[in-house]
């Protein structure tokens, strides 16, 4: 993989990056699997992260795994933006296997929000990883985590009070990265208002609004840093008896491929509508 003359690489062994994705081998076997499973590792400096110099990456990289520093994936379509946040423990795969040419036309731009981290999971890693199954389980529970908190994003969105999507979110971010002290949840992130915005689906304007109304009523504070805090005691995200009533059970979506043969079609004289 082609890297920037400003990145750094080195080879490190993946289990000392990482002891967690260990945690399902036993015995001598760890010894075995620390040695065998060696990744280059890439640092990368605050800025915008140009990912078309890993066009040329073999299609059979697994990808890269953050080991430190916090990204922001933008995903810009028309006038709007999506921003996903990542760090420590989420793997990446800022290329495509094939050329792609989506239908529905988007840009994706990467940041690098505190310096990162990444190690690459190569053609070389994935060769190894075949005789450390729980490895590999291990990195799939990462890919399936962070799909988890990609869907939760998606509920987040749909809240229908914005101020409501801005405390889900915050407390969302503070899972991960929020760290509990005297005062409530601190939150070592330098969110402005439009990136909090850009996370839920609203204008600056009034995220802007509505966390100096969340700020007044004792939810959520800015720090001096630019860092956030949670102050609010309720819990966050629990619904109640009366909301899943709103909550409809899941219908079928999609005609089975055998409903839509024309052999089974009605006549057009028959009388059927």
């Amino acid at each position: 993989m082609p890297l920037a003359r400003d990145q750094r690489r080195r080879m490190a062994f993946l289990l000392d990056l990482d002891p967690d994705l260990g945690r399902l081998i036993t015995g001598e076997r760890i010894a075995e699997a620390r040695e065998a499973l060696q990744v280059a590792v890439l640092h990368l400096s605050v800025g915008s992260w140009n990912v078309s110099r890993l066009a040329q990456a073999d299609p059979v990289h697994l990808g890269l795994l953050i080991v430190d520093g916090v990204l922001a994936c933008d995903t810009v379509l028309e006038d709007s933006i999506s921003t996903e946040l990542l760090g420590v423990d989420d793997l990446v795969r800022p290329w495509h296997a094939e050329s792609v040419r989506p239908m529905l036309r988007h840009e994706v731009r990467w940041s690098i929000l505190a310096d990162a981290k990444l190690a690459l999971l190569d053609r070389r890693l994935a060769t190894a990883l075949g005789g450390f199954p729980e490895v590999h389980a291990a990195l799939l529970d990462r890919s399936a985590a962070r799909s988890e908190r990609l869907a939760t994003t998606k509920a987040i969105v749909q809240l229908n009070r914005v101020d409501r999507r801005l405390l889900a979110c915050l407390w969302q971010l503070a899972e991960r990265w929020g760290r509990v002290t005297t005062e409530g949840v601190l939150i070592p992130l330098t969110l402005s208002h439009l990136a909090l915005a850009n996370l839920v689906a609203a204008r600056r304007p009034k995220s802007s609004f509505c966390l100096g109304e969340l700020a007044r009523s004792g939810e959520l504070a800015r720090r001096p840093d630019g860092t956030w805090l949670l102050t609010g005691r309720q819990p966050i995200g629990v619904s109640s008896p009366e909301a899943l009533r709103f909550v409809p059970p899941r219908r079928r979506f999609v005609v089975p491929a055998t409903e839509h043969r024309s052999d089974q079609l009605p006549d057009a004289g028959d009388g059927s509508a």
